[in-house]
């Protein structure tokens, strides 16, 4: 496993970290113990960094980690959690909530949901536009002083947030969707994120399956799988996206890799300053998932790719379109 200094604060983390959502909520059935065993093989192969949400399954997300990491030494870990999505019994959203005394109350449950006595990196999942972000940094600041979380994060925020967050407390990093499919942070955020000294966690890498190289348009979905609800999964724009994919696949077929390594290979030549957060729910996908580490692009590979996937080529957005206009980053 190599590894990549994260943000200023001297704390570094794996090359790639493991997203956990889907094994608790929001792409169908997931299976506990599968779940459990890939955040066990992840530990065995070096990965450090682990992704969850207070909000993945309703708490259920913390509760595997929290399990999967008994007996574990605490700092093989570097546990990042966002919080504030709010959720209904039904499994629905109810908005978010960054208010100072929420942010300590959610960060009281995650404690114990995880079972650790702080969280290495703290974050607001959506910027809250009902609490000035100075706010909500200078809360979770004060539990920096009390030593429950180690460094603070951002989600989804725009260059102007990023600013004011920053200038209230270093942010470490800012996680946010980028892909080939997704670029629209090249522009301004990620500048930004280069001249504070903010490192990027980069979710989304796959495009949610996307660019795994195995979506197909006949693929069911159940109820459960927000994917159904997703613009680019949906008639012509999926049929557009794909077609992009079949493009990229002809360069990972000419180096011998799969289209989820190079796909995640071009993420991580992006940048020292980028980590990548991938979903692998199995130890299956995990593995396709580190062969990434191995790749090397060489310009040309980097222009081919640019050839097949050109910036803006992607059709449909990457949320629904009430998603969408809760995102700061999209304004």
């Amino acid at each position: 496993m190599k590894y990549k200094s994260f943000g200023s604060q001297s704390s570094s983390v794996s090359a790639i970290g493991l997203g956990l959502m889907g094994m608790s909520d929001l792409y169908g059935q997931s299976d506990r113990v599968e779940s459990i065993a890939t955040i066990h093989e992840a530990l065995e192969q070096g990965i450090t960094l682990f992704d969850t949400g207070d909000f993945y399954g309703s708490g259920h997300n913390e509760l595997l980690l929290g399990e999967a990491l008994q007996g574990k030494k605490r700092d093989q870990a570097y546990i990042a959690v966002k919080f504030g999505a709010l959720r209904t019994p039904d499994g629905g959203w109810g908005g978010f909530d960054a208010r100072p005394e929420s942010v300590k109350n959610f960060l009281a449950y995650s404690l114990k949901r995880l079972n650790v006595e702080y969280i290495d990196l703290y974050q607001p999942a959506r910027v809250d536009p009902n609490v000035p972000i100075e706010e909500v940094v200078g809360a979770i600041a004060d539990m920096v002083k009390a030593g429950y979380v180690r460094h603070i994060g951002l989600s989804e925020a725009g260059a102007d947030t990023i600013r004011r967050a920053h200038a209230v407390h270093p942010i470490t990093s800012l996680q946010i969707e980028y892909s080939l499919f997704s670029r629209g942070i090249e522009e301004k955020i990620l500048p930004t994120l280069r001249e504070l000294g903010i490192s990027l966690t980069a979710y989304g890498v796959l495009s949610r399956g996307l660019l795994s190289g195995s979506w197909s348009k006949e693929r069911a979905l159940s109820p459960y799988d927000f994917r159904g609800y997703v613009p680019r999964f949906q008639g012509e724009n999926l049929d557009k996206n794909l077609s992009l994919v079949e493009a990229l696949r002809e360069i990972a077929e000419e180096k011998q890799i799969t289209v989820a390594q190079l796909a995640i290979a071009w993420i991580l030549s992006q940048g020292e300053d980028i980590v990548p957060i991938i979903g692998a729910r199995r130890r299956t996908y995990l593995k396709d998932v580190l062969g990434a580490l191995n790749v090397n692009l060489a310009p040309k590979d980097l222009e081919a790719i640019q050839a097949a996937i050109p910036p803006t080529a992607v059709s449909g957005d990457r949320y629904y379109a009430e998603e969408m206009a809760h995102l700061d980053s999209e304004k």
